[in-house]
């Protein structure tokens, strides 16, 4: 702790962090170029015994500590490895030859920057910087580039998606081609769910057209909760056309997910999985589940969210749904409300619907409570890849590509150019042609 002074003046401090240890900004990383080879001294110093003019005590020690592993045969340097084998120290010429010749030739495995620095010494060979510019050389290979092995760590945080109130945002996907027709011969499931409540509409649909999704979106949303103010879906053709119509008349932002990142529609993936796996627990023959889909809507707007900390049908009624059990076993709530007087019920219900804000308001609590949860988590396994506009860089080729090189398909594309980046993470790419 430092006393300052009421009546002192203090200059403001320039803070710079950097990712680096403080000593490697000491480090000059510009190497002048004087047209000799990396050994020059070395080689003098054994064959004329002399030094550098420059060399202070100790440049001299050094020189003759690093020059104690060499050895001069007839004309050439040679440097002694640990099990005695003599290696051939080459230029930055030479060595750039073998390690093209090794890395890429006719028996070139296109191997790693580690190895490929071993086996150039086993080989034979040696400069003194041999690994840094083995690894370089391969970061530097088109083939390996294009080839590599999929990245699969996020590159940035997590950036959850929020809905200020109820039936405010909706996301809606579908269960594409079921294998198992159903016995009313359906095959797809259209399904929406609501960001805030987590509150799921879902039906199922013999041939899903793209009125049918219009219609849907009319009748199970619209209708029934009011016009949403945003809707998230992917780039499927069924959400064009009449769709595109429908989000037009009712001034209703329509935002599209890439196909390349189906994490964007997280929440709806996450209810398709749900209602599946509800169904395959249900059903008792693989043609009924079109007539079980209501029971496993019920069984999940009934159950408790994590990520809500309340159901979905609490969040959207103020109450908890009765239960068949409740019935037949004769639960306290149900014997109570039983014998309570009509008025003081529709009182009882007045109350828990003027607290129901209140309620809404204690799971945003949580909603966010949560997600600064799972973002901490999340963030342990991000690792940051500075990008910058101009950047050449590489895209991924997803299996949605049909390739005639089937197996062989390279991992990625490019390079491209980097044009635009969104504070998110997200970049807009064009080719080397400016397209």
């Amino acid at each position: 702790m430092i006393d300052i002074p009421v009546d002192a003046t203090v200059r403001p401090l320039l803070i710079e962090s950097r990712s680096t240890p403080a000593y490697c900004c000491l480090i000059d990383d510009i190497e002048i170029d004087d047209g000799l080879p990396w050994y020059h001294d070395i080689y003098h110093f054994l064959r004329l015994g002399v030094y550098p003019e420059a060399a202070t005590t100790k440049d001299r020690r050094a020189l003759r500590q690093l020059a104690a592993r060499f050895v001069i045969c007839g004309e050439t340097l040679y440097r002694r490895s640990a099990d005695g084998i003599l290696l051939l120290c080459l230029d930055r010429a030479s060595a750039d030859r073998v390690m093209r010749e090794v890395h890429v030739g006719v028996c070139g495995p296109h191997m790693g920057g580690h190895m490929l620095a071993r086996k150039i010494m086993r080989t034979g060979y040696f400069w003194l910087t041999m690994e840094t510019n083995c690894c370089q050389f391969v970061q530097r290979c088109p083939e390996c580039q294009i080839h590599g092995d999929l990245i699969h760590l996020p590159p940035s945080e997590l950036h959850a998606l929020t809905s200020p109130w109820p039936f405010s945002v909706w996301g809606i996907d579908i269960i594409r081609k079921i294998s198992s027709k159903s016995s009313s011969g359906h095959e797809f499931i259209l399904i929406a769910i609501d960001y805030f409540t987590k509150w799921v509409e879902a039906a199922s649909y013999a041939r899903l057209t793209l009125s049918g999704v219009a219609s849907f979106i009319r009748s199970h949303i619209i209708c029934r909760y009011g016009v949403p103010h945003e809707l998230i879906s992917d780039r499927g053709v069924h959400f064009r056309a009449e769709v595109d119509t429908l989000v037009q008349r009712y001034s209703i932002r329509h935002h599209r997910s890439s196909a390349y990142r189906p994490q964007t529609s997280g929440e709806v993936e996450a209810a398709n999985k749900n209602i599946k796996r509800i169904l395959r627990r249900m059903i008792e023959t693989s043609r009924d589940w079109s007539e079980k889909l209501p029971f496993a809507l019920w069984a999940y707007q009934t159950s408790f969210r994590t990520s809500r900390g309340a159901t979905p049908y609490s969040l959207v009624y103020g109450m908890e749904a009765v239960l068949p059990v409740e019935i037949e076993m004769g639960s306290l709530r149900v014997a109570l409300e039983q014998q309570i007087p009509e008025t003081d019920w529709a009182q009882a219900r007045f109350d828990q619907l003027n607290l129901l804000d209140e309620r809404r308001l204690r799971a945003a609590d949580h909603v966010r409570a949560y997600q600064r949860k799972m973002a901490r988590a999340f963030k342990k396994r991000v690792k940051p890849k500075p990008l910058h506009v101009g950047d050449l860089v590489l895209k991924v080729i997803r299996g949605l590509i049909r390739d005639p090189r089937g197996k062989f398909r390279p991992n990625w594309s490019g390079p491209y150019f980097i044009r635009e980046l969104t504070p998110e993470g997200a970049a807009w790419l064009i080719d080397l042609d400016r397209n």
